[in-house]
């Protein structure tokens, strides 16, 4: 499958392509984020590089959530199209015995040909994981955010619930994003704590802008360390201006959790 509508299958005859979902996980430690790029290697360009080696034709893969440098994932989606005889469950299988011990599939199976992992309706999950304590423990270091300021948890939590719905998030999008339309629709915004120095910001939504989940995490840390208050949320929103919203948190504090498709009757997961 290729990004284009209508661009072809590279000359695959339609008849016999299959088209294979993946349900990828992946430490983003190493990685340029998921998309290729010329400055350096990504999940992207790894699957398409083994893929294409393990099914001996040319693969491009399609990603769901195209994750930045050092975001890591428990179940991005990706999706090509290959006449492989292989049967579409076992992909996964001879796919994990070549892909570096970083990146793994969780699965993998086929799908209807008008399925596509960004086009399609889905509601897509993000955790934000802070380690709020005086020290910081270097086991959690790679997927972990430590921040050693005391964070009131009830005030991030009333923060939180100010940013579900359907809002402009332009206040929580990147200025360097070229998208026009900046309105998105956050269906659940948690804040949890887990054990006694884990912290858990929690985001479920329709669809996201460029670093918005990590400028909410950033956000609502600077509210629960009293830097602003749980109401200044509102005022972000209606000012719709990146300056106001609080920093972007570091990558690697960020897991891409899951994604849940919905097509009529049919249910991916």
């Amino acid at each position: 499958m290729t990004e284009e509508e209508g661009k072809g299958n590279s000359g695959k005859d339609p008849g016999t392509l299959k088209r294979i979902k993946l349900v990828v996980s992946y430490e983003g430690t190493n990685y340029c984020g998921w998309q290729v790029q010329p400055n350096g290697i990504t999940i992207e360009e790894v699957l398409n590089r083994t893929l294409s080696e393990l099914l001996g034709e040319q693969i491009q893969v399609i990603g769901a959530s195209r994750t930045d440098a050092g975001v890591h994932s428990l179940g991005n989606v990706a999706a090509f199209d290959t006449e492989s005889r292989i049967p579409p469950e076992k992909i996964c299988y001879a796919l994990n015995q070549r892909l570096p011990e970083d990146i793994v599939v969780q699965s993998s199976c086929q799908v209807p040909g008008n399925f596509h992992p960004r086009r399609c309706y889905s509601e897509k999950t993000y955790e934000y994981r802070i380690l709020n304590r005086k020290i910081p423990i270097p086991t959690l270091r790679r997927d972990t955010y430590f921040y050693y300021r005391n964070l009131d948890l009830l005030k991030m939590q009333r923060a939180a619930a100010y940013l579900e719905g359907e809002h402009d998030f332009k206040s929580f999008c990147s200025v360097r994003t070229s998208v026009e339309d900046t309105v998105r629709k956050i269906l659940s915004c948690t804040v949890e704590r887990e054990a006694q120095d884990k912290i858990i910001i929690r985001v479920t939504g329709t669809g996201f802008l460029y670093n918005m989940v990590r400028i909410i995490a950033g956000t609502l840390i600077s509210v629960g360390a009293g830097e602003r208050t749980p109401e200044s949320i509102g005022e972000i929103l209606e000012k719709r201006d990146r300056s106001q919203a609080g920093p972007t948190a570091p990558a690697h504090g960020l897991t891409m959790i899951g994604i849940q498709y919905r097509d009529s009757d049919i249910l991916f997961l």
